[in-house]
């Protein structure tokens, strides 16, 4: 009976404190390339007009704790924040620091989450500021967010990225600035996320810079795990997977290629990736 009392009063405890079970910590994180609004209509009936709708069906179906989209313009992104009132977003253009250009933007369910800092560094030679950098065809840039969980308030970071599609070197260094970042004291405080379109599959060599800084590829963590392509180009050009998660610290519990139907052929010419993490 002691033994009974003890445990129904330490539960009544962890209640009143607000504290958080295992299960508390476990969240949903999205990657997303959510291909830019081309002023000319390049993509046709796949343009943005036509599936922005079907993007919000996607992310309220999902209900993620955040996601990191890769490729968005501000005129997109302000259509989301509209559409979306539970979530916050953090990130800049990448051209002037502002909103020019594509963002890596990262938008965060503020009933689950609490933005405790963010910052944004270009992947270049100076990524302190506006910059491109070695062979890169395009400015490039990582958004890093740290969240803290309202229920428990335990700390991770989420590195919300866009690797080069023209240079290799770009890519290659990209990923080392990437993991010299996350091999800073600080960053080794916390649990950590590495998500984006990275243009390249998982077997390139450029990962091994997240490695070494003890990163692993999360749909090797679980077995519930997606390897379906990610990369669609709307069907019109050939698959490849080239989208993908990094975590350290936490458990995987699912990996997930967005592939449903959420109303029409393709949101993007990419589809979204998910992971079930547990801190």
């Amino acid at each position: 009976m002691k033994h009974i009392t003890r445990t129904l009063f330490l539960s009544a405890l962890l209640a009143l404190c607000g504290c958080s079970s295992p299960q508390d910590e476990n969240l949903k994180i999205i990657s997303f390339n959510i291909r830019y609004n081309s002023v000319d209509n390049i993509d046709g009936d796949n343009g943005w007009p036509n599936r922005k709708a079907s993007v919000v069906r996607m992310i309220n179906e999902e209900q993620p704790a955040a996601i990191g989209l890769q490729e968005a313009l501000i005129d997109q992104l302000q259509y989301l924040d509209s559409c979306l009132p539970n979530y916050s977003r953090i990130g800049v253009g990448r051209d002037d620091g502002e909103e020019t250009g594509e963002f890596m933007a990262i938008y965060y369910d503020t009933s689950w989450l609490q933005m405790v800092d963010y910052s944004t560094r270009w992947l270049s030679e100076t990524p302190e500021v506006v910059s491109k950098g070695w062979d890169a065809a395009c400015y490039r840039t990582v958004t890093i967010a740290r969240f803290r969980i309202r229920q428990s308030g335990r700390e991770f970071d989420y590195l919300n990225t866009h690797l080069d599609h023209v240079g290799k070197t770009a890519r290659a260094e990209g990923a080392k600035l990437i993991a010299e970042i996350l091999g800073s004291q600080e960053a080794c405080e916390v649990p950590v996320i590495v998500g984006g379109d990275m243009n390249s599959s998982i077997e390139d060599t450029i990962f091994q810079a997240f490695f070494h800084v003890g990163l692993k590829a999360a749909r090797d963590m679980t077995d519930s795990s997606s390897h379906v392509f990610t990369y669609t180009g709307f069907g019109k050009d050939a698959p490849s997977v080239i989208d993908h998660f990094f975590v350290r610290d936490m458990q995987v519990l699912r990996f997930r290629t967005l592939d449903g139907d959420y109303g029409i052929p393709y949101i993007s010419d990419h589809y979204p990736i998910a992971i079930d993490i547990r801190l």
